[in-house]
Formats: C-alpha cells, sequence, structure tokens
C-alpha cells in the first residue's frame, strides 16, 4: 500500500468535505484545469511546501492518501528538473483514500 500525500488549503478540504470529493489540483487550479491532481511522495513534502504554501496565511493540512483506496488512476509521472518522479491522481480523489488528515508543519531541516 504506497502512501502519498497532498497538501491542501484548510478551506478546500473542508469544502471537499461538504462535496463528498476533492478536486483540487493545487493552488489556484481544479482537476478540470490541470488533468490531475498534483501529489507528492513524503520525502517531496517539504520541498513543495517550502516552494508553494509557505507564504500562506491559511492553515495548510497534509492529506495522507492509501493508493490502494483510489477509486481514480494513479501513477508516478517524470517532472523535468526533478530527481524524483511525482504521483499523480487522474481523476478526483474520494475522501476514503485519504487516510490521516493534519496539520502540516516543515521539518526542522527546512
Amino acid at each position: 500500500m504506497p502512501l502519498i500525500h497532498h497538501l491542501a488549503l484548510e478551506g478546500a478540504w473542508t469544502e471537499a468535505r461538504r462535496a463528498g470529493t476533492y478536486t483540487v489540483s493545487t493552488l489556484g487550479l481544479d482537476l478540470s484545469d490541470v488533468g490531475f491532481i498534483h501529489c507528492s511522495r513524503p520525502e517531496q513534502v517539504d520541498d513543495v511546501y517550502d516552494r508553494y504554501y509557505a507564504d500562506f496565511a491559511e492553515p495548510v493540512l497534509l492529506l495522507t492518501i492509501d493508493t490502494d483506496l483510489l477509486v481514480s488512476p494513479w501513477q508516478y509521472d517524470d517532472v523535468p528538473g526533478q530527481p524524483l518522479s511525482f504521483p499523480h491522481i487522474y481523476g478526483p480523489l474520494d475522501l476514503d483514500a485519504v487516510v490521516k488528515v493534519e496539520p502540516f508543519r516543515p521539518s526542522a531541516s527546512t
């Protein structure tokens, strides 16, 4: 059971819980805009936070996703300039696949 992660703004996650599904791809973009939901391996999360979320006043949540529970297909895709491929979900993120939600705190090394 590979676990992958997605950083979500608290408001977007609250809305997803009301709607029953999550479709935010990344900041300001939806699944319909990008075609997939950006995710990270555990070792990539701090860098993604530093690059895109560090300056947000709104709380950032770390969603832990069990890929065995996903209904939508997912895969690792190469990203130019990155040493490791990133996981992407090619459809809505069903809430049952999210096994843990917690406030994100960057590691001390960042």
